[in-house]
């Protein structure tokens, strides 16, 4: 039996090794869609080229230099983990997704009806809102300090969270399942430093949410009424009415989900 497998794997070494390299390759495009966009890029390049100097002094034998950049070279894989914690804690969350997921019994087309009515209301009013749909990942840390609705989705609720009369106007609402889950929740900001100064605070949280989690936000900006969806730590602004309810239907629509199951898990960013 052992000669059997030695020999089962002398002869097929090469699917092996074809197989070895698309595991390799396919863990080096996901890291760079990963990270595409995001303030990693620039980090990653910055310890590129301390690497690339590392190696220039050993052969010109600057040793002063050598000595220091040796040192912290030895510790870079720590300082890999402190830097990127978060584009880490990102990539570990869609790992542990599963591309086999089942589709839910959620009428997914009255949800976005409602939330879509919603958000015209406010644009045309330019009341603000930050409208957060949960999806694979789980939003437990953002719910805690948040305060409790379990209600079920309504353009009239929805609204009337946002109206600047309601005590919890200030925050988003957290929708899960076609239910409004929480109000006035507390989001992170986005700390990456490429961010336009023109975005408000709403859109940053939105921004930071996303960049943790594959939440799906809208905000409605109170300034201007413009309507915002925020993916992936992408934002993508002036969204009339129309292409929102399109964009959403794309996301959450079942039958794709089922008809490209492999291309979408392969497709996330």
């Amino acid at each position: 039996m052992p000669e059997a497998l030695t020999h089962f794997f002398q002869v097929n070494r090469l699917l092996f090794d074809l197989f070895d390299i698309f595991i390799v390759a396919f863990i080096i495009y996901r890291v760079i869609l990963l990270i595409r966009g995001t303030r990693a890029v620039q980090m990653l390049a910055g310890i590129i080229v301390l690497t690339a100097v590392y190696f220039i002094a050993r052969e010109l034998r600057l040793l002063t230099l050598y000595w220091l950049l040796g040192h912290f070279l030895s510790s870079i894989f720590i300082i890999i983990i402190i830097i990127f914690q978060r584009d880490i804690r990102r990539a570990l969350t869609q790992v542990g997704r599963t591309p086999f997921s089942k589709n839910t019994d959620e009428d997914r087309s009255k949800t976005i009806t409602e939330i879509v009515g919603a958000v015209e209301y406010l644009a045309k009013r330019r009341i603000g809102g930050l409208i957060v749909m949960e999806r694979d990942t789980g939003l437990k840390d953002y719910l805690e300090s948040a305060h409790s609705i379990n209600a079920t989705l309504s353009k009239e609720l929805l609204i009337s969270l946002f109206h600047t009369s309601s005590p919890l106007h200030d925050g988003g609402v957290i929708i899960h399942k076609g239910r409004i889950l929480k109000a006035c929740s507390v989001l992170p900001l986005t700390k990456n430093p490429y961010i336009s100064r023109s975005l408000g605070t709403r859109h940053r949280a939105a921004i930071g949410l996303s960049e943790e989690t594959d939440a799906v936000i809208i905000v409605v900006s109170e300034e201007t009424g413009a309507i915002s969806l925020v993916m992936h730590g992408g934002i993508t602004s002036d969204m009339d009415i129309n292409s929102l309810r399109n964009r959403l239907e794309a996301i959450f629509a079942p039958t794709e989900f089922h008809k490209n199951t492999w291309k979408n898990w392969l497709n996330r960013a």
